[in-house]
C-alpha cells in the first residue's frame, strides 16, 4: 500500500469552493509553503461538519491535507482569525484578488513571498476603509513574482529611471523613454501607457504620494494584467456593472 503524503499545520487562504458530489466541497487553497493546492473537503456541506464555519475566504486558516495525486483530501482546518470579513466594495476586491491568484499562479508552485503579499492585502481589505494602495502593492507583487513585471528602476537603454522624465510602458517590454515612442510600430503605440518616472519609483517601492499617483499606477498594473488575461476578470466586470447603475 502506498504511503500518503501528509501535510500538517500549513497556513493558507481559501481562494474558491464549489459543491462536490452530495455533501463535499472542492476547495482551491493558496498555502504558504506549497502554493496553490486543490483539496476535497469531505462532508463539509453537512450542517454538523466542523469545516462548515471554518472554510471561509479572505481570512487565514491553518490546514492539513494528505494525498499523492493532484487532488488532495483536506484532513483538518482551523480558523486563525485576525480580522473580520470584508463588506461591500472590499468584498468584490477580495474576490478580484483571489481570481488573480487562481489565474496567474501555477499549481503547487510554492512562493512564500506571494502568500505574505496575499496576507497583507486581505488584512487591508478587511480592516482599512481605503485599500487602493494595498491593491496596487499586491498587483505589482503578483506581476513581479510571476515574471510579468518590467524593471522599473532602469529604462530600455539601461539608464536609471528619472523622477521628472516621462516613460512608455508596454507588456513584455522594457520601460521606454517617452520621446522614443514615435519610432515604435503603430500597434505598440496603441497598446501602451505613459507614466512619469516618479510614479514608476512609487510603484516599485509600494509607497504612493497621492490619488493621482495611485490612478496612474492602476493604469500600469491593469495594462500588464490584462495582457496576461485576455478573457478578462469576472469579479472586475461585476464591480463595473454595479458602478454603472449607481
Amino acid at each position: 500500500m502506498k504511503q500518503l503524503n501528509r501535510i500538517d499545520s500549513q497556513p493558507a487562504f481559501l481562494l474558491s469552493a464549489t459543491p462536490w458530489r452530495e455533501t463535499s466541497l472542492l476547495a482551491e487553497l493558496y498555502s504558504r509553503d506549497y502554493g496553490r493546492v486543490t483539496v476535497v473537503a469531505r462532508s463539509a456541506r453537512k450542517r454538523q461538519s466542523e469545516l462548515r464555519g471554518v472554510l471561509v475566504p479572505f481570512v487565514p486558516v491553518q490546514v492539513a491535507w494528505y494525498g499523492r495525486e493532484e487532488l488532495k483530501t483536506l484532513h483538518r482546518a482551523e480558523w486563525l482569525g485576525g480580522w473580520p470579513q470584508p463588506q461591500g466594495k472590499a468584498l468584490l476586491s477580495g474576490l478580484y484578488v483571489n481570481e488573480l491568484v487562481q489565474k496567474l499562479t501555477a499549481r503547487e508552485d510554492p512562493q512564500p513571498a506571494l502568500y505574505e503579499a496575499l496576507r497583507q492585502v486581505m488584512r487591508a481589505l478587511c480592516s482599512e476603509p481605503n485599500h487602493a494602495a494595498a491593491l496596487r502593492r499586491f498587483e505589482w507583487a503578483l506581476l513581479t513574482l510571476s515574471g510579468y513585471a518590467p524593471d522599473l528602476r532602469h529604462d530600455s537603454d539601461g539608464r536609471p529611471v528619472e523622477a521628472a522624465r516621462q516613460y512608455w510602458l508596454r507588456p513584455e517590454h522594457a520601460v521606454l523613454p517617452l520621446e522614443q515612442r514615435r519610432a515604435l510600430p503603430a500597434h505598440e503605440i496603441q497598446s501602451g501607457v505613459a507614466a512619469c518616472g516618479e510614479v514608476l519609483m512609487q510603484l516599485d517601492s509600494g509607497e504612493f504620494a497621492d490619488a493621482a499617483a495611485l490612478q496612474q499606477a492602476r493604469q500600469i498594473t491593469r495594462l500588464l494584467l490584462d495582457s496576461r488575461l485576455p478573457e478578462g476578470i469576472k469579479s472586475r466586470q461585476v464591480l463595473q456593472q454595479i458602478q454603472a447603475f449607481r
